[in-house]
């Protein structure tokens, strides 16, 4: 581990009332939330992948809605021609 060092930040009231509920929920320090914090910030990070993986989802899920509207016709239409057989 690096060495540790101390710093002074300003950060609002609102801002510590969150960190105080991360670190009650969270069982860790403030200051680990705080590393966290910092550990996972990637600003400006190429999110090329992340988009195409998005894309992917979008298209699964746009096939499996057109999968789900033809297999709720073919039931209608099993239900329609039940009824009209037991109609019968």
């Amino acid at each position: 581990m690096s060495a540790l060092l101390r710093r002074q930040y300003l950060v609002t009231e609102e801002n510590v009332a969150k960190l105080n509920t991360l670190f009650a929920v969270e069982g860790v320090s403030a200051t680990e939330i705080v590393r966290r914090a910092i550990d996972s910030y990637h600003a400006g990070e190429d999110h090329t992948e992340l988009e195409h993986l998005v894309d992917l989802m979008a298209d699964s899920v746009r096939e499996a809605v057109k999968e789900i509207r033809a297999a709720r016709k073919l039931v209608r239409k099993a239900n329609r021609e039940y009824v009209e057989r037991k109609a019968l």
